[in-house]
């Protein structure tokens, strides 16, 4: 019992229990001391034996001490004098939930717009998801792969065209994917089909076409490349081709000497390719790829780069596609 209470005379048998003793309270008790006795004897009795079983005791001296008239009363009658009946007590406090902790976002964006309405941020999110999808598209066009068309019979039958152009022989244009950072780990490899920009002026003035070709590359620089009755030579050792089929030898026949830093391209439909036969070699800052692959149409698929042999990755691409042959000179 705490210090200043009345004793137990005045809880016996057929009296109001004394409120101060049932909170275990002083007589001087402020509020929210009475307010945390309260929810103490609360909890303490909830988990005991019988719960429950003094609530109603507890509530009631609660009731009493923080009604400012009840308790007035009491405190005037604890000489025996009844209480004062039918004033309304207090309301019970109801408890106070823990804040939950503030959560920060990581997202730079959210911090950004965390003062902007509701809608003002969804559209901006919006806005700059759908922009950064577009800036990856275009940076992977422009660094990783890039896809093209073939327009022209140059380089039939290992890609097709489609008609009605002149020696196409499919109903649609292949379309291919040229690696467009594999050259700057290597060097471009003598039989890899490339895309790669012709000089223009030159292009121009022997094909009345210019811009981004397809064809084979064929002469490195220093090589000399010798086309004559229709065999191909490289710097005096005859080039196996088995790309070239019958029919599609011909076209322009001499010798060319490759200057240092450019590359030889011819196309493998050697009667229909306008080639470096006519407009010379191409630069080394001219090549933008590799073309790995026939995506399109999809009896078309096939690769056309070599595989490391021994690579299990490799025969699971290799399996389902057919890829393309490739020069035996190296």
């Amino acid at each position: 019992m705490a210090e200043g209470t009345e004793s137990s005379e005045n809880t016996a048998v057929g009296a109001a229990p004394d409120p101060y003793t049932v909170l275990g309270v002083s007589l001087t008790a402020s509020l929210a001391e009475i307010r945390e006795a309260y929810w103490r004897q609360v909890r303490l009795h909830l988990i005991g034996t019988e719960p429950g079983l003094r609530l109603p005791e507890l509530r009631e001296a609660y009731e009493s001490l923080t009604d400012p008239t009840r308790r007035a009363a009491y405190d005037a009658g604890r000489d025996g004098e009844p209480l004062h009946p039918g004033i309304p007590p207090a309301p019970l406090p109801e408890p106070v939930p823990a804040a939950e902790p503030r959560r920060h976002s990581r997202n730079p964006l959210d911090r950004l717009t965390a003062g902007l309405p509701r809608p003002w941020r969804i559209a901006i999110d919006w806005i700059v998801t759908i922009a950064g999808a577009i800036g990856i598209v275009l940076a992977i066009k422009a660094w990783v792969v890039n896809p093209y068309r073939i327009p022209s019979s140059s380089m039939e039958p290992t890609l097709h065209c489609a008609r009605p152009g002149t020696g196409c022989e499919a109903h649609l244009s292949d379309r291919v994917l040229a690696n467009r950072f594999i050259y700057h780990f290597r060097k471009p490899r003598r039989g890899e089909i490339i895309v790669f920009n012709t000089p223009k002026a030159r292009a121009e003035a022997a094909c009345n076409a210019s811009g981004t070709f397809v064809k084979r590359l064929i002469g490195l620089p220093g090589d000399t490349v010798t086309y004559q009755r229709n065999m191909l030579s490289i710097n005096g050792k005859i080039l196996r081709e088995g790309y070239v089929k019958p029919g599609r030898a011909g076209g322009t026949q001499g010798t060319w000497h490759v200057l240092p830093g450019q590359y030889f391209f011819m196309g493998d439909n050697r009667r229909e390719s306008c080639d470096s036969r006519v407009w010379g070699g191409v630069p080394r800052k001219n090549i933008i790829g590799e073309v790995f692959m026939t995506y399109w149409p999809p009896n078309r698929i096939s690769l056309h780069t070599i595989v490391p042999a021994g690579s299990w990755f490799g025969l699971v691409l290799l399996l389902p596609l057919r890829r393309r042959k490739r020069s035996g000179v190296r």
